[in-house]
């Protein structure tokens, strides 16, 4: 089977493909209109790591550094500048998939400042700042799943901004974000905005839940223990499913799309595999269910092109089996709300993290360009 068989078939089983992944090089090579062209991507997503990564490598920024410089605009306006930049310019790369879907896929997602996730009020403003600045409708503006983004969630799209929901690990928290989609459609109603123009994914959060429980599976070292690595990751994204399928059935629900509210899809991040030992392919091809986003760095994509087995819905009734296996689980002595607080707390920290690498390097990059 080939490659674009493989991505074709995982398309047409309902699941978006998106690359986790966007830099200036990308969009200047034509890498991205050709992956988008032969490899079924209808979708990009960013974070703070990805564009520190993008703008710590090569010259692709180096003349609109230059410019900025010139004009004498300082460290938070340059970043500004340069990432928003490479969104919009990706989102117009996008814009015949997101006519296309009507509005679905086609879409490109920039998070806020990291170091607001704890704060409301200014991830409120930050995102409709973002949404104004891109100015583009194929945009996501992203919200970590914190507990204090919960209400931003819901007054950003109060008012009609399109939001991707990130750093989502469990189940609980999931519920609670759903129940912040409902509230900000309702919210952006009575505002006034038409909810057909409202668009949402959750983002779950996959690979790192397997990397946390099989080190802590690995501590406890019994034979009962060792038996259940690499399980958590998939039952977790299952059970979220679920919640998904039950939440989106509700009455509640059914009025707002009768509205023309749009479904949030579930959006699986986080999908490259850290283990080696496991298939490099697993959060694919194990978790292919209709109406899913899959977001996958390049290395993902190119293995689910390669040898990714897809054959069916891998989901859809398999929340008693995933239940069952979290109840293994903390019988050996897993804390599963602990794992999901690290993981949280962990999320956080590594994009604030990366936000502090970004703004180290385009202060270098401001000094070098100002002589």
């Amino acid at each position: 089977m080939s490659s674009t068989d493989r991505l074709a078939q995982l398309s047409e089983a309902g699941v978006s493909i998106w690359l986790d992944d966007l830099s200036r090089e990308r969009l200047d090579t034509g890498n991205l209109a050709g992956l988008i062209r032969d490899k079924h991507v209808v979708g990009v997503t960013t974070n703070p790591t990805i564009f520190a990564n993008a703008l710590s490598k090569g010259e692709a920024y180096d003349k609109q550094v230059g410019e900025l410089a010139a004009r004498g605009a300082d460290l938070d306006a340059t970043v500004r500048e340069l990432t928003t930049t490479d969104v919009r310019n990706a989102a117009d790369l996008f814009r015949d998939v997101y006519t296309a879907t009507n509005g679905v896929d086609g879409r490109v997602s920039i998070e806020v400042d990291p170091r607001l996730a704890k704060d409301a009020d200014a991830t409120v403003a930050e995102a409709q700042d973002l949404w104004k600045t891109v100015d583009r409708p194929n945009l996501l503006v992203k919200i970590p799943a914190t507990e204090e983004g919960l209400p931003a969630i819901t007054r950003t799209l109060a008012e009609g901004v399109s939001v991707n929901v990130t750093l989502i690990f469990s189940e609980e928290r999931y519920r609670a974000v759903i129940e912040a989609y409902f509230a900000g459609l309702e919210q952006a109603k009575a505002n006034g905005h038409d909810l057909k123009g409202i668009h949402s994914v959750a983002s779950f959060f996959v690979s790192r839940v397997d990397a946390e429980i099989d080190k802590r599976l690995d501590a406890i070292g019994t034979d009962e223990a060792k038996a259940l690595r690499g399980e958590a990751a998939i039952a977790n994204a299952r059970i979220a499913y679920a919640a998904y399928e039950e939440l989106f059935a509700s009455d509640r629900w059914k009025a707002l799309a009768a509205d023309g509210a749009n479904v949030q899809r579930p959006l699986w991040a986080s999908t490259g595999v850290k283990d080696p030992s496991y298939s490099d392919t697993r959060y694919v091809d194990q978790l292919v269910v209709a109406n899913t986003v899959n977001t996958m760095p390049e290395k993902t994509l190119e293995a689910a092109a390669d040898h990714a087995e897809i054959d069916g819905d891998k989901v859809s009734g398999t929340e008693t089996a995933a239940r069952a296996l979290f109840a293994k689980l903390e019988a050996v002595g897993i804390d599963i709300t602990d794992v999901f607080l690290v993981l949280e707390n962990e999320g956080v920290e590594k994009f604030e993290k990366s936000w502090s690498e970004l703004l180290e390097t385009v202060t270098g990059q401001l000094a070098k360009a100002k002589g």
